[in-house]
């Protein structure tokens, strides 16, 4: 494979972000102000990651233009920008170098020397955080790049002085085949963005590519089956296994559910007993996360008891299991999934918290991904006791399966959807906003003390969190 030249940002003072406001592009705009550059940015839509942002004293335009990239001696872009974008022309054009966010993300993780990437179709940024929370409490100045925001760094990247990086490496597109690895953690591999690979065993043998890549260790779960096909026939590196079942080099055995979040779980390393591990977030998914985070904190220096004390102050990175507030006794949680397997584990950690109902509001991100997984999303949200589903996110798609929300909700017992004018296939995300209060509207007339309701979907369904929120407080006063 070829890799771009690692000195490019050498002689570059000015970094132009368009799409700064993306959770790819943020941490990496953190790293990169850290280290000193200049860096400017726009971004489509105000968020609070665009403020976040303009807080770091980084100027920001919004709305994108071809303007915006005068003065820049390097631009940076995200995978999502479309090649119509006008300030993307007006870049290539520009005679500047032009780089996509991941080949930058490549640059930044050679400059490490124990550069960690955590890498799976499930629990990346879950696990990543977990990594970087065990090291950064352990007082090691590591980097980090990570999808979602963790309190404990203030935000979703940082630079460090150490030779320790942490970095989300994402499988779409084959984007983590741009990093250098040189410990690799592979958390599961499942049927995703098949609009892209088209089959599972070409997943596994990008996963494969990726392993190959790593110069050092791959630790990976020794349980899931896919995983382990990808690893195969790879030497020269340390192999190391973690999971749920003592055929692993690491494994959880005595798992107390204490009460809420909380699980208590003794960590063995083959016959040995390390200790106890408490961690306040849920589910057996996050069980498995913080064991490969702590087997990938192990490898580069740290103690167990750095990885108690780390997993132990982890509350979950943002937007993963986020309680956003509690109103007339109904709570209210986020989270980012958007693959049925990530729902089904979300969805059955919620259910087993014991409260009244479960209300599970989902965002569809993608057409492609709804259409081909269809008959999996309505199983998994089949699960709690009510769902409730917006309209389908887009994003860099156009709707030419067509497919709409009516054709899951019909598959899900009692769900609710609020109609669409179905004519027009790609008019999902103009209505989007007169769509979020329906279901705003809806929530807010029917959910009772007790009850949970938690908003799902790696799109902006957030906003429908927040808008309940206040909507329910408005309604209290």
């Amino acid at each position: 494979m070829i890799f771009l030249n690692k000195d490019i940002l050498k002689c570059k003072k000015h970094i132009h972000f368009i799409g700064i406001g993306g959770s790819g592009m943020y941490p990496l705009a953190q790293i990169l102000h850290e280290k000193g550059y200049y860096l400017t940015g726009s971004d489509n839509n105000e968020t609070e990651t665009l403020q976040a942002v303009r807080n770091m004293g980084i100027p920001v335009t919004l709305g994108q233009k071809a303007e915006n990239i005068e003065g820049a001696d390097l631009i940076v872009h995200t995978a999502a920008i479309m090649a119509d974008n006008p300030e993307l022309i007006a870049a290539r054009q520009s005679g500047v170098p032009v780089l996509e966010r991941s080949e930058l993300l490549g640059i930044v993780t050679s400059w490490y020397d124990n550069a960690i990437c955590v890498a799976g179709t499930h629990g990346k940024t879950t696990t990543t955080s977990m990594v970087t929370q065990i090291l950064f409490d352990a007082g090691i100045d590591i980097a980090a790049f990570i999808g979602g925001k963790l309190p404990c760094i203030h935000g979703s990247g940082r630079s460090g002085t150490s030779d320790i990086m942490t970095c989300e490496a994402c499988e779409f597109v084959d984007t983590f085949l741009k990093l250098y690895p040189d410990i690799a953690v592979l958390l599961n591999i499942d049927a995703d963005h098949l609009d892209y690979f088209k089959t599972v065993d070409n997943i596994i043998r990008s996963f494969h590519k990726f392993s190959e890549n790593t110069t050092k260790a791959i630790i990976y779960n020794g349980d899931d089956e896919n995983t382990c096909k990808a690893v195969e026939g790879i030497t020269g590196k340390d192999k190391i296994t973690f999971g749920l079942s003592d055929k692993n080099d690491y494994y959880a055995k005595n798992i107390i559910h204490v009460s809420g979040l909380e699980t208590r779980f003794t960590v063995m390393n083959h016959d040995k007993e390390l200790g106890e591990i408490t961690l306040h977030v849920a589910g057996h998914h996050n069980i498995c996360n913080a064991l490969a985070a702590t087997a990938a904190a192990l490898y580069v220096g740290a103690s167990f008891d750095d990885a108690v004390k780390g997993l132990s102050a982890f509350r979950g990175a943002g937007r993963r299991f986020e309680k956003k507030g509690e109103v007339n006794g109904i709570t209210l949680v986020d989270d980012y999934a958007h693959h049925p397997t990530e729902l089904t584990a979300t969805l059955k950690a919620a259910m087993d918290m014991k409260f009244n109902s479960v209300w599970a509001v989902f965002q569809p991100f993608t057409y492609s991904r709804t259409a081909m997984l269809l008959d999996e999303f309505a199983e998994a949200l089949s699960i709690p006791t009510h769902a409730v589903l917006t309209d389908i996110m887009g994003s860099r798609e156009k709707n030419t399966y067509p497919i709409f929300t009516r054709q899951l909700a019909e598959k899900i017992p009692d769900a609710v959807y609020f109609p669409q004018d179905e004519s027009n296939p790609d008019s999902n995300d103009t209505r989007k906003y007169e769509n979020f209060q329906q279901v705003c509207d809806y929530i807010c007339e029917n959910a009772k003390s007790g009850d949970l309701v938690i908003t799902l979907g790696c799109g902006d369904i957030n906003k429908v969190n927040k808008m309940i929120l206040e909507a329910l407080e408005k309604k209290n006063k």
